[in-house]
């Protein structure tokens, strides 16, 4: 967890910030964490970032247009130098909250007097979601739905969810199981799928939907169709019938201890097929890959360490990348090394890496 001290200098940023610009990770866990700090003061504009692995240079062009006054990263383990280089230039306070994984050493931004870090992973090796930590810097009750929908979506179950589900018991489940219970079966993780999916959308229907979001009372106002919410529903039933159709693809790949399914098309969502797969067969390392032209995206997870799996596989593979959690990666890399990254994929699993 932040200590007490890294919370009050994250809420002191957060008041100096005028025309503050959040750039977050294009998921639940990074929508809600921007959702939350907005709504606590009450300004600033927000930019999911799209690229991976990294915050790469291309956002420095929305940083010149809007002009901000600060920049709040959110849930993004890596931000590109050139990145870094630019804002610092421009002389722009960084703020960069994060909860993943990270090495010290190898990452110069982490200990550079310019950006102001924030990690849990740096005090005391846990990784509350960014949803979790901006929850509790906001303090701000009315918003505790928007927290669960973070923490629910990336596999933690947080310390308020007696409080969430006795102010909504019509959403939360009695007794969950784990978060992905939550997730799958239950309406507050209906209200977070809606808005996974949400961000799957052109640029200008993302925009609006922030925009709704900002104002949002409560979680019933996402289920209620309105002006506000019809776009919302609308692309949520759109991308859950192919996604239903493609997790239905997905169950039929399971080979021993591995699930590894590959499929293209004009949408990801190898994540989010993954989080089912890895509730769905928790003993199984789970390989989703997604090719998009030449690049395939992959989401990996497990019930041992596939941290481990992913950097010992992509280690040997020329210009691939990836890292994550130690249950939950991600890695790219080009369409034709993946016949190789399967090989070796099964191999480790063979030997038991991602089982333990």
């Amino acid at each position: 967890m932040l200590t007490l001290k890294e919370i009050d200098e994250i809420r002191e940023h957060l008041e100096k910030a005028q025309n503050p610009l959040f750039l977050f990770d294009n998921d639940n866990d990074g929508l809600t964490s921007f959702l939350i700090l907005q709504r606590f003061i009450g300004r600033g504009k927000g930019i999911a970032i799209k690229t991976f692995p990294d915050l790469n240079i291309i956002y420095h062009k929305r940083v010149r247009e809007l002009n901000p006054d600060y920049i709040f990263i959110l849930d993004k383990a890596l931000v590109s130098d050139e990145f870094l280089e630019k804002v610092k230039e421009d002389n722009i306070p960084v703020v960069w909250i994060d909860h993943h994984q990270v090495d010290v050493e190898k990452n110069k931004w982490i200990k550079d007097s310019y950006i102001n870090y924030y990690n849990p992973y740096l005090n005391d090796k846990t990784n509350e979601p960014v949803a979790y930590l901006s929850y509790k810097i906001a303090n701000r009750k009315e918003d505790i739905w928007l927290a669960m929908v973070g923490c629910i979506s990336d596999c933690y179950m947080p310390d308020f969810y007696d409080e969430f589900v006795e102010k909504f018991p019509e959403l939360g489940l009695k007794n969950p199981k784990s978060p992905f219970d939550l997730l799958y079966n239950s309406e507050i993780g209906r209200i977070s799928r809606i808005l996974d999916f949400s961000l799957k959308d052109t640029t200008t229907n993302v925009v609006q939907m922030l925009k709704f979001m900002m104002k949002a009372r409560g979680p019933l106002d996402i289920l209620d169709e309105s002006s506000g919410t019809k776009q919302l529903l609308k692309r949520f039933e759109e991308i859950n019938s192919k996604y239903q159709d493609l997790i239905l693809r997905a169950r039929e790949s399971v080979e021993g201890d591995l699930l590894y399914f590959q499929y293209s098309g004009n949408l990801s969502l190898s994540s989010n097929i993954s989080n089912q797969l890895m509730y769905e067969f928790p003993d199984k390392v789970i390989v989703v890959v997604y090719i998009n032209k030449e690049i395939g995206n992959i989401s990996l997870r497990g019930p041992g360490n596939v941290l481990k799996l992913t950097l010992d596989v992509i280690e040997g593979i020329d210009g691939a990348t990836g890292g994550g959690h130690e249950k939950a990666t991600g890695a790219k890399m080009v369409v034709g090394e993946l016949a190789g990254f399967k090989v070796a994929v099964e191999k480790a699993v063979e030997k038991g890496v991602g089982l333990v």
